[in-house]
């Protein structure tokens, strides 16, 4: 009866939300200097319609006074801005012809309002999958979506799905280590964020996507990975949701700005198969009017251990209203298997049936 309430389930989600494509692929090599890495961006995108979007995300997401914050910031941005990044803002500002001004409240606009929905799972055979719906206000950002793959000596170093003009990742993969997505904590109002990110400038604490990009790149496999995103001092809340390539690696992060809150691991011993999170702590209620948690529980309940695979949990990301209007991509991923990360942008996101 299971098997075959979860084939109607899944049957129903294929028929409701199936549509989708691709984003553009972008190779950015991590041996050029941080000024120029990001030039693929340019032939891959029309510099005009970033420019434009990009201007739209920042009319309406960033208050007014933020743009005057940041002018002592961009002046001497090395000082404020550790490297890579200070390089990279100043090289996509030269490359699309904008300000730096601009170029830096662009990727902190990008760091609020990421609303999402993430779900780490484990297979009968021990296999992890990962995957995360990212759920924005600005439609426009699905025109800007592109996979990137992080190459050093000529070889894929990490790869993540992240948007043009963006330095940092909420969504990423270290093929045959681990896997990490990032999902906003809480509900925080959007001017105190923009004080915390302001404030963090000046005393140089990481922003959460910087952290899930510097994790790709440094760490060694799964639990290295867990100890530097529970541990390194943050700009805010967030949740850090990880995939490993061994039987029970997976854990969701609940994090503090200076450390974990907690730690959800899967316990698949004792049913804890999955771990589903949005955007509030897993041991309290969600808010009434969020039914994001309860249904996706559902729907892999209704799955079963044994028939979840990346197609499975594609399609339990389908339902609404884990996915939903807001929804800007879908990401599916396996660190064991790499090759088959797979991002899928939602055009029209996922409207109630």
């Amino acid at each position: 009866m299971i098997v075959q309430a979860a084939g109607l389930l899944l049957l129903g989600l294929v028929a409701s939300c199936r549509g989708g494509f691709n984003p553009v692929t972008v190779n950015i090599s991590l041996d050029e200097d941080p000024e120029v890495r990001w030039a693929p961006i340019t032939k891959a995108f029309d510099v005009e319609y970033l420019k434009k979007a990009a201007a739209e995300v920042i009319d309406t997401t960033v208050p007014k006074w933020v743009h005057h914050a940041v002018t002592p910031i961009v002046k001497a941005l090395e000082k404020y801005v550790p490297q890579p990044y200070a390089g990279e803002i100043r090289g996509i500002a030269k490359q699309v012809g904008g300000s730096i001004s601009d170029i830096l409240i662009l990727n902190f606009a990008y760091e609020i309002s990421a609303f999402c929905t993430s779900i780490v799972a484990q297979d009968t055979n021990g296999t992890v999958y990962h995957g995360r719906n990212l759920d924005y206000p600005h439609a426009v950002l699905r025109n800007m979506t592109m996979d990137v793959i992080f190459l050093k000596n000529g070889k894929v170093a990490y790869r993540g799905t992240s948007f043009a003009g963006y330095v940092g990742l909420w969504t990423g993969q270290s093929p045959n280590k681990f896997t990490i997505s990032g999902d906003q904590r809480g509900s925080e109002h959007w001017w105190n964020w923009w004080k915390n990110v302001v404030s963090a400038l000046f005393f140089r604490r990481t922003p959460v996507s910087w952290l899930v990009r510097e994790t790709l790149q440094e760490a060694e496999d799964f639990q290295e990975a867990v100890m530097r995103l529970s541990k390194i001092p943050i700009i805010t809340g967030v949740y850090y949701i990880v995939g490993g390539v061994r039987a029970g690696e997976g854990a969701v992060i609940t994090r503090d700005r200076k450390g974990p809150a907690d730690i959800w691991p899967l316990i698949p011993i004792n049913g804890g198969w999955y771990r589903v999170e949005t955007n509030f702590d897993h041991w309290l209620p969600p808010p009434a009017r969020d039914h994001r948690r309860d249904a996706a529980n559902k729907a892999l309940n209704a799955t079963g251990q044994d028939h979840i695979n990346m197609e499975t949990l594609y399609q339990v990301l389908s339902l609404y209203p884990v996915c939903n209007g807001r929804t800007v991509y879908t990401t599916i991923m396996s660190a064991a298997a790499p090759e088959k990360y797979n991002t899928l942008v939602r055009p029209q996101g996922c409207p109630p049936n």
